[in-house]
């Protein structure tokens, strides 16, 4: 879907012109229920992303001032609690030109007899979000996240780590209606009734800057990332290892480990795309990034070196911690890089994207260390040759490859020009 629902159009409309104050209820994201007295807690508006760039075009707004996505809501209930769900991917192409989500082929192939990869929930519609939906488990968000790094010279592995939020029992992010074949990415971000803790989220992900049950949104912290060359914005909601999940501040649901399957990039039959971060990469912020916050700038790195050689990493994100917003604004954030995007030009391209991305860890080599060749990756594409050429390997001088952990990042939006592919395999490379 290229352009906005009326009702997306109407709700950017009303978020940009009235700022906190409006109420406006999307009665289709309350899930059938009109909303009753609820809660506004939401993120300031700074500036606003241009209309077209996003591909999650569902989204209502994307703020380039606090990074974050506004996002519609939906209830639904967990074991008899009150949670709170956004839709982001869905397998079908033709309801996700409907409800402006991203369409991800590869979800169906998670397979039916696999409850911790996908949980089939309950719901009198045939398409989620329509009708109030039963889930069969939920995150638990009281955990308190905490992450001390390692010395300076290298903060990764960290000291210490506890995970902020965990999957309880049935939960997984990927739902199936029952009866179903049509598999939806559907994070759950908050539980309970309110009010709602958006500063050390004790019951909301660790990425949720707002939250309005009364306009029926959600703000959500989005991540600076990269594919095919180009700069784009990514959310991240949750992951099998739970040291992954600290880092990215996104939710600890082991199960996801069983989607099919390790090393599945470039295979239709897998559920999972590739994704590449960095353990050994230059670290460093944008200079003078601007007010839009960084891309590809001067001085940007990546990496959990990098992103662990910052404070911030061990403090919460919220509104009223503004120094975290900030750096992150900056490229602080251990900014993956996607191997395809939404917006490729070739359909086995687009076909290929997952927001189940299959997490590649690469090593640089001393040599390629010592070339300086350590500095900012933006394509997938010359992360593989390097691997062909030995100069970047996994953890322990392995071939570089899956790390078998799976983390949930749908797509959002590019700042600049779209990335366009295309993906090119390299002779021996995996993924």
């Amino acid at each position: 879907m290229d352009k906005k629902s009326v009702i997306g159009r109407a709700v950017a409309a009303a978020l940009t012109m009235a700022g906190a104050t409006a109420i406006w209820i999307p009665v289709s994201a309350a899930g059938g229920e009109s909303a009753t007295e609820g809660f506004s807690q939401n993120a300031p508006i700074g500036l606003t992303l241009e209309a077209g760039k996003e591909t999650l075009t569902s989204a209502l707004r994307v703020d380039l001032t606090r990074d974050f996505a506004t996002l519609p809501l939906y209830r639904g209930t967990a074991q008899g609690q009150t949670v709170w769900y956004v839709i982001t991917d869905v397998s079908d192409a033709d309801i996700a030109r409907e409800l402006g989500l991203n369409h991800a082929p590869k979800l169906a192939n998670a397979p039916h007899d696999c409850p911790a990869c996908v949980q089939e929930v309950t719901t009198d519609r045939p398409i989620l979000g329509r009708a109030p939906v039963r889930f069969q488990g939920a995150p638990d968000f009281s955990p308190t996240r905490t992450i001390v790094p390692g010395p300076e010279a290298t903060p990764f592995p960290p000291q210490s780590f506890t995970v902020g939020a965990q999957g309880r029992a049935n939960y997984s992010p990927y739902v199936r209606i029952g009866g179903s074949e049509v598999v939806y990415n559907a994070p759950i971000i908050a539980t309970g009734d309110g009010p709602f803790d958006i500063t050390t989220h004790t019951n909301t992900h660790d990425r949720t800057l707002g939250i309005d049950t009364n306009r029926m949104t959600t703000d959500h912290l989005f991540v600076r990332g990269f594919a095919n060359g180009r700069p784009i914005f990514y959310l991240s909601f949750d992951s099998s290892d739970a040291f992954t999940a600290t880092i990215e501040r996104s939710t600890f649901v082991p199960g996801l480990i069983d989607l099919p399957f390790p090393n599945g990039g470039g295979h239709a039959d897998s559920a999972r795309a590739s994704i590449f971060t960095f353990v050994n990469a230059k670290r460093g912020l944008e200079n003078n990034p601007g007010p839009r916050g960084a891309t590809d700038g001067p001085g940007r790195s990546q990496g959990l070196n990098h992103a662990l050689s910052f404070d911030i990493a061990t403090r919460d994100a919220a509104v009223a911690n503004p120094a975290v917003l900030a750096t992150l604004q900056r490229g602080a954030d251990v900014s993956n890089i996607f191997d395809t995007f939404p917006t490729n030009i070739l359909p086995r391209d687009r076909m290929e994207y997952s927001p189940a991305w299959d997490l590649q860890v690469g090593v640089y080599s001393d040599a390629a260390v010592a070339q300086g060749l350590n500095g900012l990756k933006t394509d997938a594409n010359v992360v593989r040759l390097l691997a062909a050429r030995g100069l970047v390997t996994a953890p322990g001088g392995l071939p570089l490859g899956s790390a078998n952990v799976v983390i949930n990042c749908p797509a959002l939006a590019f700042p600049e020009s779209p990335p366009l592919g295309p993906r090119i395999p390299a002779p021996e490379v995996q993924p």
